[in-house]
Order: structure tokens, then C-alpha cells, then sequence
């Protein structure tokens, strides 16, 4: 069963990510802020991340930078409900971006094309 990590500062959002993934089977860990999701992802191993990009206590790229110096194939889905965001950012970056509001199938979709993406990733590395 796969580990994820889901850090996002709006309580309804984050609770209906997290009822999504436990449904399919996930192990989920979830925090409402930066602070406290770096500190479970330094105490825990985890398969994947969902991290929303615009936090009240930090910058969701921040803290995606923080988890990837210690972990740099882990895959991510970074989510916000803004369009505007740089797409070659997000690709250079290997991160899998889902625009809010999503259905559960982009999700799902969204968490099996970051882990695929890692997978190559750290094949290349190897």
C-alpha cells in the first residue's frame, strides 16, 4: 500500500483528497500547514506527495524543494485553484500539476503519472 503525504491549508479540500486516496487504498498522512508536513515527511517515509501550491505559511514549491533535497525521485502532484501558474516551471520541476476543483479520477490519474514519472526519473539516474 502506498504511502502519501498530503499537505494542504484548506480543511475541506485536503479531507476530500484524503477521503479519496483512503478509499482507494492509500495510507494517508495529512497537514494543514508547511511546517507540519515537512516535519511528518523528516519523522516517515512516504511513496508520494500532494502538496498545494499556495499555503498560508509557505510557498507549496518550497516545500516541495525541501522534501526532494532529502528524497529527489519522490513523486508529486501539486494542486491549486490558480490557472496562471508557469507550465515550464512545473515540468523542469518533475512535478504532476492538478488544477482545483478535480474529480477523484484526476487524482488517481494525476498521483499513477507522478509515480510513473519518478520511476524514470530515478532509471535515468541509475
Amino acid at each position: 500500500m502506498s504511502r502519501i503525504l498530503v499537505i494542504d491549508d484548506q480543511n475541506d479540500v485536503r479531507a476530500m483528497i484524503c477521503m479519496i486516496l483512503r478509499v482507494n487504498r492509500f495510507e494517508v498522512t495529512e497537514a494543514a500547514t508547511a511546517a507540519a508536513g515537512l516535519q511528518l515527511f523528516d519523522e516517515q517515509t512516504f511513496d508520494a506527495a500532494v502538496v498545494d501550491v499556495f499555503l498560508d505559511d509557505a510557498n507549496g514549491f518550497d516545500v516541495i524543494a525541501k522534501m526532494r533535497e532529502a528524497a529527489p525521485c519522490l513523486p508529486v502532484v501539486a494542486i491549486s485553484g490558480m490557472t496562471s501558474l508557469d507550465a515550464a516551471s512545473i515540468a523542469q520541476a518533475n512535478l504532476v500539476y492538478l488544477q482545483k476543483p478535480f474529480r477523484p479520477s484526476d487524482l488517481l490519474h494525476a498521483i499513477e503519472t507522478a509515480q510513473a514519472s519518478a520511476a524514470s526519473a530515478a532509471g535515468a539516474a541509475a
